[in-house]
């Protein structure tokens, strides 16, 4: 990180130099350590620059030179869900940075790291990757500046960008520049994507499959008859002399016969495979999807079904006179190559340069293992399968229990409870398509969703032995699972669920329900609540049977798009039945290339074929809609009170506006600043009767139309959002206050009655 450290190694240059946005923490949890790792392995010498000032070039100077190329990334997070919440609001914080500091990377870090590294050393190669830069490869929409932004590529000029999974493409390209190739040669490289000139093709038998138009079909040309014999012509016959007789037509040339070949069905498929692997698609150009929401729409549609690296084809998109080049996805990793990534000798712990600071992020992972990479899930709002693949990636036993040895031993601090086993799902440990041959062709966008495929492998046992196996290890007391959890995966395996909550929870269990309602479930591909309620009678039996008492975490979304207030409201209703009081809770952000970002921006379903006139997606996208909603999720928060009172007389729900149980939120509370003032009489008549102040029923908060017998809701019944209310019509909660007659009037120059505590 520094020049004395070079010259305490020897170094007079390094090979690559990585730039990143975040503290450097030497572990395999963080891409900078990882990369860096993998490539000194390989022999080459790494210098990485942590948070530099991104004002000037000069701190992109300090460590030279690299002998071949600069490796760019914004760190584990894209910068600018680093830097802002969702609702375009600075952070306060920066887990990544040495005690929290924030600001100390750039809005849009790739792009400025790349013009910067141009500025210390022009003519230097640039290859740009990690999320950020994986996820903004194409035209994407940008919900920071509420537009379409063009490809990272373009702006950052860089020379290459790596996406996905990128050791394999790393080292390959690594070895081959190092052999002298130019990286403007290096144009095959699955997970990578270039600049190229318009119309440019690797060779001549290339094919390109338009995909630049919405559902229209393109010229069918008739199909030739094979069996169909091509009459011969008899007039160059020819007598025994060799001349022709009198008055016979000049003959024309005849016409090539060619036999039928009868192919075997291995060379139609070997044929037909070698075209689909040289077919690029084309996609709408930046240009159209930028002023073209259906056309965005469409290209996102196109783009993730060309997601599966066993089927996937390069595609291609138009952005001006240039054209943005994409191969095909990586190959996942094999479990021997994913051992390798992770056996590495790492130090476990930041730079020494941070001295004691305390770095947030450290402080999380440190006493964890990542087990896994990749889900197949496809959840739309989730940009998972667009970095790491559907194709789970698992590391071996020994692995896994090599580093938690490793924990035990090298990390400082460590009391003997490793904080999680786990990935982007936590139960998706070894779990893969029964058939290699039919993961290789399979388009499906989820796995699991609308249910779970019937070729997925659901079987629990490998993690199950790990798990034993891990907590058998002398010196670990405890092993806790907090990474997200598929329940509707893990109820197909009572067994885990059992040897889960038995050992493996600590009190409290997160998941993520996301939704109660399937307007909006259908939009974010999660399963029903159903599941939810089978996992957690799964969850209590389980629970009570080993003689503790732990509790279910549910995390939910506001604002998905998809959703409507009327949905908002009966998760908040569900909320309130099951007694839950959330403390955090998420409104939905729109990172880039999601499905779900799809939806937001152009109001189309990409799940679905996508026409002029195809479905169209309701979506919360002004701040106060978007704050309603999320108020929805506290409802016990007295500040967000107003803003529900407001939105459940537009609802003409006014009647669950009250301080009794079957009420959502009370019409007035202390301190609130709008409680009843006994002194005060409303429009309509004297102030409400201290019986009607405690009943909590104001007349001023129901909605002007309210008619007796209008229903009330029960707060009980289905989840559904047509059953979730009480069909027995009732009388009018207003019915039943009784009222005080107004006091007579004073009489004239009488003294008024002094004022007293109600």
């Amino acid at each position: 990180m520094s020049r004395a450290e070079m010259d305490a190694l020897g170094w007079d240059e390094c090979d690559v130099i990585l730039v990143t946005g975040d503290a450097y923490i030497d572990h395999p949890s963080f891409g900078m350590a990882l990369v860096g790792r993998l490539l000194e392995a390989q022999g080459f010498r790494v210098g990485i620059i942590s948070q530099p000032d991104w004002t000037s070039a000069e701190a992109f100077r300090v460590l030279g030179k690299p002998r071949l190329y600069y490796g760019i990334t914004a760190g584990n997070m894209d910068s600018m869900v680093n830097r802002y919440t969702a609702d375009r609001k600075i952070r306060s914080d920066d887990a990544y940075t040495a005690n929290g500091e924030p600001n100390k990377r750039p809005d849009r870090a790739v792009t400025v790291y790349a013009q910067r590294v141009r500025e210390a050393f022009p003519g230097t190669p640039v290859v740009i990757g990690s999320i950020e830069a994986s996820l903004r490869r194409i035209a994407h929409f940008d919900y920071w500046s509420d537009k379409v932004r063009r490809s990272v590529l373009t702006d950052s000029k860089a020379d290459l960008l790596i996406f996905g999974n990128a050791e394999r493409a790393l080292v390959d390209l690594t070895h081959r520049m190092a052999a002298g190739e130019d990286i403007k040669s290096i144009r095959d490289l699955r997970g990578t994507a270039f600049m190229v000139p318009a119309g440019w093709l690797p060779g001549e038998d290339w094919g390109v499959h338009n995909s630049t138009r919405v559902d229209v079909p393109g010229k069918v040309d008739a199909h030739p008859d094979p069996y169909m014999m091509v009459q011969q012509n008899t007039a160059s016959c020819a007598t025994s002399n060799g001349g022709a007789d009198e008055g016979m037509v000049e003959p024309k040339p005849a016409e090539v016969v060619k036999p039928i070949r009868i192919m075997s069905r291995e060379e139609r498929q070997a044929m037909a495979k070698e075209k689909h692997n040289k077919t690029v698609v084309r996609l709408p150009s930046y240009e159209t999807v930028s002023t073209d929401p259906v056309m965005y729409a469409h290209a996102s549609r196109v783009f993730h079904l060309e997601s599966n690296p066993g089927n996937a084809r390069a595609m291609v998109q138009a952005h001006g006179e240039r054209d943005v080049w994409l191969n095909p996805p990586p190959l996942p990793l094999r479990m021997d190559e994913m051992d390798g990534v992770y056996d590495m000798n790492y130090a476990r712990a930041p730079h020494p340069s941070y001295g004691k600071a305390r770095i947030p992020a450290w402080e999380m992972i440190r006493f964890s293992v990542n087990i896994m990479r990749g889900c197949f899930g496809g959840c739309t709002f989730c940009s998972i399968t667009e970095h790491e693949g559907r194709i789970i990636q698992s590391r071996s036993e020994p692995s896994i229990l090599r580093e938690i040895e490793h924990i035990r031993d090298k990390t400082k601090g460590f009391t003997g409870t490793i904080s999680d086993l786990g990935g982007p799902t936590a139960n998706m440990y070894r779990l893969a398509c029964k058939d290699p041959k039919i993961e290789e062709s399979c388009r499906r966008l989820s796995c699991v969703y609308p249910s779970i495929c019937v070729n997925l492998g659901t079987d629990h046992s490998k993690l199950i032995s790990l798990y034993r196996k891990a907590r058998a290890i002398p010196g670990v007391k405890k092993i806790l699972i907090s990474s997200g959890l598929r329940y509707d995966i893990a109820v197909r395996s009572p067994e885990y669920v059992k040897e889960l909550v038995t050992h493996h929870v600590g009190g409290l269990l997160k998941i993520a329900p996301e939704h109660t309602e399937e307007n909006t479930l259908s939009k974010m591909m999660k399963p029903g609540i159903g599941a939810y309620d089978e996992f957690k009678e799964m969850f209590d039996r389980f629970s009570l049977e080993a003689g503790k008492k732990q509790y279910l975490i549910p995390y939910f979304i506001a604002a998905h798009p998809g959703t409507t207030d009327l949905d908002m409201l009966n998760l908040a209703l569900w909320l309130k039945k099951n007694n839950f009081k959330l403390d955090q809770v998420q409104t939905f952000m729109p990172t880039p290339m999601a499905m779900a970002t799809t939806m937001y921006h152009t109001r189309k379903n990409p799940l679905r074929k996508v026409t002029e006139d195809s479905e169209v997606v309701e979506t919360a996208r002004s701040g106060k809609i978007r704050r309603t909603h999320k108020a929805f999720l506290r409802y016990q928060d007295p500040e967000n009170w107003p803003i529900l009172r407001e939105a459940l007389v537009a609802m003409g729900r006014g009647d669950l506006i009250g301080n009794g149980d079957k009420h959502l939120i009370p019409s007035w509370s202390a301190g609130e600043g709008n409680a009843p003032d006994p002194s005060r009489r409303t429009p309509s008549g004297p102030a409400p009767s201290a019986k009607g102040a405690r009943s909590g029923v104001v007349a001023s908060a129901q909605p002007p139309a309210r008619q007796q017998g209008q229903r009330a809701n029960a707060l009980t019944g289905s989840l559904t959002a047509r059953q979730s209310l009480d069909t027995k019509p009732r009388a009018s909660i207003l019915d039943t206050i009784k009222v005080k007659k107004p006091a007579a009037a004073p009489a004239k120059g009488a003294k008024p009655a002094p004022r007293g505590r109600k």
